[in-house]
């Protein structure tokens, strides 16, 4: 898969494409319906299958209460990946961009520099000038520019509409296994193992203390699965303020189980599980001690299957 992020580096592609339009943020059961919708026209019409993406997410440049992303471009861009695409396109969003009329934006992006000739929208797709472009401007002006509108019903997911919205509310929720049904995987977040105040290792629990770009961390104790490198350990994670110590900010500790190595500067992702239960403010020390024992046989009988 190739990967541009301008117009001009894409400008090179003579083959005319079938492109698929949005900010894809989550890459929920939604998105991956439009991607092999997108695989599917490609392939029938012998065309570069090509997904046209923002970053920033609009909201962060237009709206009044900027959103929270659920991933990192790069988390977007390798699950796109997944998908046999053959190439990325990810423009930098900008007020200058968002000033394009819905008209401009079909004539000069869609028809003139992605040749398109056939064009994959979710149903909810807005685009141009004050959002004043949606699927029926696009099926008016398709025959003129001669390419095919195809808009991608929602899937609807336990009489909810799985969409981006959604999956943060979740998220922000603690909700994890009903994001894990929205996106058909776990939810995973990416960072670097830096250097802590070294307390989970006095209470005999080593964690490894993350930073992370990812803007969604669902805040509590949680069963996850740590990935470091190829290989995936079995963990525990709590996310928060470490009331106990009264610490400040956010802090993201993974206890992996039956790992000793040490993790200062590596590269690491967390796969959320299940939630174990919110964090708590204990009274002593001693008294944390005995609930992260508790926490970790949950994890422990969770990862060997048991209820």
């Amino acid at each position: 898969m190739e990967l541009f992020h301008s117009f001009d580096q894409f400008s090179s592609y003579s083959r005319p494409s079938a492109v698929a339009i949005g900010n894809f943020d989550g890459i929920h059961l939604g998105h991956q319906k439009i991607l092999k919708f997108l695989e599917e026209k490609a392939k029938e019409h012998g065309l570069l299958s090509l997904v046209l993406t923002f970053s920033p997410h609009p909201e962060k440049v237009l709206g009044e209460n900027r959103i929270s992303t659920i991933q990192t471009l790069d988390q977007r861009i390798r699950e796109i990946g997944r998908f046999n695409i053959q190439a990325v396109l990810v423009i930098p969003f900008d007020k200058k961009f968002s000033s394009l009329s819905g008209r401009d934006f079909i004539q000069k992006i869609i028809s003139d520099t992605l040749k398109a000739e056939v064009v994959i929208v979710g149903e909810n797709f807005r685009f141009g000038k004050n959002r004043e472009g949606d699927t029926s401007i696009l099926r008016r002006l398709s025959s003129q520019f001669r390419f095919q509108v195809h808009s991608v019903p929602s899937v609807i997911l336990n009489g909810e509409t799985v969409s981006s919205s959604l999956v943060r509310q979740f998220l922000q929720e603690g909700q994890i296994e009903k994001v894990r049904a929205l996106l058909g995987r776990n939810y995973e977040i990416e960072g670097t193992v830096i250097k802590g105040h070294s307390r989970g290792k006095s209470l005999g629990f080593p964690t490894a203390n993350i930073k992370t770009e990812n803007e969604i961390i669902p805040q509590g104790v949680f069963i996850t699965q740590t990935r470091i490198g190829s290989q995936t350990f079995p963990s525990m994670t709590n996310v928060g303020s470490q009331p106990t110590f009264k610490q400040k900010g956010m802090h993201i500790e993974s206890f992996i189980i039956d790992f000793e190595k040490e993790l200062y500067g590596e590269p690491i992702a967390l796969g959320f599980l299940k939630k174990i239960r919110d964090e708590i403010k204990f009274r002593a020390p001693a008294d944390l001690i005995r609930q992260l024992e508790r926490d970790l046989a949950a994890a422990k009988a969770f990862f060997k299957g048991k209820p």
